[in-house]
């Protein structure tokens, strides 16, 4: 029986992999993880629930409503918010635990639970084992402690957590955003409300499209996995810059003025320099993953300041950041998380720093993000492998070393593991795509001769 939960919570396709059953007990699960009911006289924990606006979402959220309160939970349901949102009201609210139901960038069908502790912060890997051992207990028969009367939890929609969150938005912004047009593109998703007024409090002028949710078009051709229609709404509109958010907002990807797309890594540049002249930049380090594209790297050293690599996955950036004290990481997908206003990765702030830096500066964001090269970068998935040999196969190894003693210090190689799947990832950078493509694909087929 493997793991429910994964790298960002328990997802799976409403009404199969993710059943209503499902999530009412893993929240009674999580109740009594994280909110300790039953073990504090006189405690009255409290819980924070959100969704993103996939119509699986509304059957979910009554699941996960029922089974907190009915361990006795108070629940405040904030509705359609961003993920981020939802952590930073489990934080600056005192509750015990927040809950928010959506599965990001996957397309509509599927969804997902993801559960923050007290200060609204992800959870470490032990208090999802013990939610998911109390939840695989009670299925197999352990009764729950269940509380009557004036014991069960009470319900009521907290409306005010929209306007609460983008005043904090807004507040944390070092300036303005006077003189500025932007396009911003909600993906259908939980930012579709959320971003374009937290930009038009800051002061920019706002287009705004892929904002009109339906339950059924999340992610539909839209957003940061669909970035065409945003290139061609900043032409159109001759905009300073687009943001494009992902199902529930936690990241962001950009467009500059022309319709060039910025990335995570170039975000990431721009937004480390601002925060280093700023005196914000603590440790004068930013933290990404092993897939930072090596132009940032290089653009990094060239700056003078560190860079700090993680595997990938943000909640392994997170980690980093705390047990170092580091105040800004990410990912070149656009999880962006500036520590010092946010528990986790936050589309809609990450835009409104990176538009703040366009505004405070007076240059264009093509410019500002030329502060790095993005090297070609060329992927190629090699499935039917034993992928656990990847870092003991001496003919692997040596095919390796050719490519790197080839591309030098211009050009980099990755070989890892899929996490999910049996399949063996193949990245290569260099300063030319065809030479990028080249060695890719001689690796690719060294992965399928060593360990196919």
């Amino acid at each position: 029986m493997g793991r429910l939960f994964g790298t960002d919570g328990v997802r799976g396709v409403a009404n199969a992999g993710l059943t209503a059953e499902m999530a009412l007990g893993l929240s009674v699960a999580a109740a009594h993880v994280l909110a300790e009911v039953g073990t504090f006289e006189g405690h009255r924990p409290v819980a924070v629930v959100g969704r993103d606006p996939r119509a699986s979402g509304e059957f979910l959220e009554a699941a996960v409503v029922a089974g907190l309160a009915s361990a006795g939970v108070d629940v405040l349901r904030v509705g359609v918010l961003p993920t981020p949102a939802v952590a930073h009201l489990t934080g600056s609210l005192g509750a015990d635990l927040g809950v928010m139901l959506s599965a990001s960038h996957n397309p509509m069908p599927d969804n997902g639970i993801k559960f923050f502790a007290r200060g609204g912060h992800k959870l470490a890997d032990e208090l999802e084992d013990r939610i998911e051992t109390t939840y695989r207990a009670h299925a197999s028969g352990e009764p729950w402690d269940r509380p009557t009367g004036a014991g069960v939890g009470r319900v009521r929609d907290y409306a005010e957590g929209f306007d609460n969150y983008v005043a904090h938005l807004v507040g944390v912004l070092p300036n303005r955003l006077e003189g500025l047009k932007v396009v911003i593109d909600g993906a259908h998703g939980a930012a579709s409300r959320v971003s374009p007024e937290a930009f038009a409090r800051a002061g920019a002028e706002v287009v705004t499209i892929g904002a009109e949710p339906d339950g059924l078009n999340i992610n539909a051709g839209c957003g940061s996995t669909h970035l065409a229609p945003l290139q061609a709404a900043v032409v159109e509109h001759e905009a300073d810059l687009g943001i494009a958010h992902d199902g529930d907002a936690d990241r962001c990807l950009a467009v500059d003025a022309t319709g060039r797309e910025v990335d995570g890594d170039q975000i990431l540049a721009v937004i480390a320099l601002a925060m280093r002249e700023a005196g914000t930049l603590r440790g004068n380090a930013v933290v990404g993953t092993v897939m930072s594209n090596l132009g940032f790297k290089l653009a990094m050293r060239r700056e003078g300041v560190e860079l700090v690599q993680t595997a990938v996955g943000d909640r392994y950036v997170l980690e980093e950041m705390k047990s170092r004290g580091y105040a800004l990481g990410g990912e070149q997908s656009g999880h962006v998380i500036a520590l010092d206003h946010a528990t986790t990765g936050d589309g809609t702030l990450t835009g409104l720093m990176l538009a703040a830096r366009v505004a405070a500066t007076g240059r264009t964001l093509a410019d500002l993000a030329g502060v790095m090269e993005r090297l070609p970068q060329v992927l190629i998935n090699v499935p039917d492998v034993d992928k656990s040999r990847v870092s003991s196969s001496a003919d692997l190894a040596a095919a390796v070393a050719e490519a790197e003693r080839e591309l030098g210090e211009t050009g980099r190689v990755l070989l890892r593991s899929s996490g999910t799947e049996p399949l063996v990832r193949v990245m290569v950078e260099a300063a030319d795509i065809d030479q990028a493509r080249s060695v890719a694909g001689r690796l690719a087929d060294a992965v399928k001769s060593a360990l196919g």
